[in-house]
């Protein structure tokens, strides 16, 4: 049992050494500085020991037998490529103790050397090896957040994003994200940086709805002191700040053509010229973009330049509506009432018939809305299982399941009914031919729903819903009964 009063661990080091007087001096020495210290007297025991536990710093002599410490640290190396080497050395060995250092050795330290010197490579070399824990810790929890986990979904379409996503990913290609308000698309940029070389540096974003057009110049591209009223210091703009890694630019069609052109040049060139400064910075920067509009439409309207569309369009990726992907509905729904039961004292769980109601809606919010309505379930049931009533959907668009279609509905909320002649309603003849389109697609393709889909030009999704409606099954489904 450890003392209440004994100061924790300030790191775990092995210390190897084929002389035992050498080898226990050292060890003594560092567990005076409160380090947990374990010792091997030779390569082949150091590494028995590496690989029964995790270590934070391996003090290695150079010259032992019959593994001398070259050896010992390549192993070492394979066994745990975070692992920080000191290499203890001879002055006569300074070759071997550089060697060692390309081999991937942190440091060096001769004998006979000064207990300061000791003490002090060995607290720059576990500061090194924590600075390293917090970075894995760091990449770990944003991959977590915001990397492919954080795209939920089952779908085909979200599979075809997924897909394409990973395989633009590790390029540095411009790539333009398409997508209604609320679909995720800073998750798909993000998702994009962490799966690049650019991971480890900065993910930097902005959206451009949320920037007045004359600060959006100084916040992207920086300014120098006193270049308008308020700029009481020279500042870095967000390219600068995204040097290395990622800038994510949301809402790129909400800018004028003047300040498109001045994006148009720092995306050609490379480099950016601060407000009020007359000298261009080189910048290394990962361009994605995105927007909730056509853009093409935008381009032929001329409120967005066509040049650069073409320069931010190099890769596009298109994140569909909720509504094209509802099979994603529970599994999302599911998702996000995990996140509120880890925060919450008292958990939740979604009841079968609460998944179909959500399933019955078309979630004009798309999966910001989703995501809103189960978290206020979440707080506001009054039972731990969330029922449909939890949910109250603003509209429901998607026709009920054993009732009239939307047009017809829509006839009776305008009191249209039938015919003034008591013939069909228009919302009646669309059904009638929505369903003998169907009917006879199902006759050629029976069961196979995906090709009598494709024939008809709409997603499974919107089959189903519509078969389903219509009260239609393929015949050899029928013929069973």
């Amino acid at each position: 049992m450890t003392d209440a009063n004994t100061p924790p661990s300030r790191g775990r080091i092995l210390v190897v050494d084929d002389q035992r007087n050498m080898r226990a001096t050292t060890a003594l020495l560092l567990r005076a500085e409160h380090y947990t210290v374990f010792e091997a007297g030779t390569g082949e025991e150091a590494l028995a020991h590496l690989s029964g536990g995790s270590m934070d710093l391996l003090l290695t002599d150079l010259k032992m037998e019959p593994m001398d410490g070259l050896t010992l640290l390549r192993r070492a190396l394979e066994v745990a490529p975070r692992l920080q080497v000191i290499m203890m050395t001879a002055f006569g060995s300074i070759e071997s103790a550089v060697e060692a250092m390309r081999l991937g050795a942190y440091d060096y330290v001769t004998k006979p050397f000064k207990e300061s010197e000791l003490r002090y490579r060995v607290e720059r070399a576990l500061e090194r090896a924590r600075l390293l824990r917090d970075v894995d810790n760091l990449a770990t929890d944003f991959n977590q957040r915001h990397g492919l986990s954080a795209l939920v979904g089952r779908s085909a379409a979200m599979r075809d994003l997924t897909s394409r996503l990973m395989r633009v990913a590790q390029s540095d290609a411009t790539v333009l994200i398409q997508g209604e308000s609320g679909t995720g698309k800073e998750l798909v940029a993000r998702a994009l940086h962490a799966h690049s070389r650019r991971k480890s540096r900065s993910f930097v974003p902005v959206n451009c709805a949320a920037i007045s057009e004359s600060l959006l110049e100084s916040e992207l591209f920086g300014h120098a002191k006193g270049a308008f009223t308020g700029a009481v210091k020279a500042r870095r703009g967000l390219f600068e700040e995204a040097d290395g890694g990622t800038l994510f630019i949301d809402e790129v069609t909400e800018t004028s053509p003047t300040f498109q052109s001045k994006l148009l040049r720092a995306l050609q060139e490379g480099e950016v010229r601060r407000v009020g400064e007359s000298t261009a910075l080189r910048v290394d920067v990962r361009t994605v973009a995105a927007t909730n509009r056509d853009i093409e439409i935008e381009v032929r309207e001329k409120r967005f330049r066509q040049d650069l569309y073409y320069r931010l369009n190099v890769v596009t990726l298109r994140v569909p509506p909720l509504r094209e992907r509802l099979d994603d509905v529970p599994v999302l729904a599911e998702h996000f009432l995990e996140r509120a039961n880890a925060r919450s004292p008292n958990p939740r769980r979604l009841s079968a018939s609460a998944v179909t109601h959500l399933m019955g809606y078309d979630f004009p919010g798309n999966v910001r809305e989703l995501e809103n309505l189960v978290e206020q379930a979440a707080a506001l049931a009054e039972s731990d299982e969330l029922m449909p009533e939890d949910f109250p959907l603003r509209q429901a668009r998607l026709p009920p399941a054993h009732g009239t279609s939307s047009l017809s509905a829509l006839d009776g909320q305008l009191g249209l009914g039938t015919g003034t002649a008591g013939g069909p309603t228009l919302a009646q003849v669309v059904e009638d031919a929505e369903r003998r389109a169907i009917a006879q697609s199902l006759e050629r393709h029976g069961v196979d729903l995906a090709r009598v889909a494709d024939e008809l030009g709409v997603s499974s999704t919107t089959l189903w819903r519509k078969m389903k409606r219509l009260n239609l099954r393929p015949p050899t489904e029928a013929s069973r009964e």
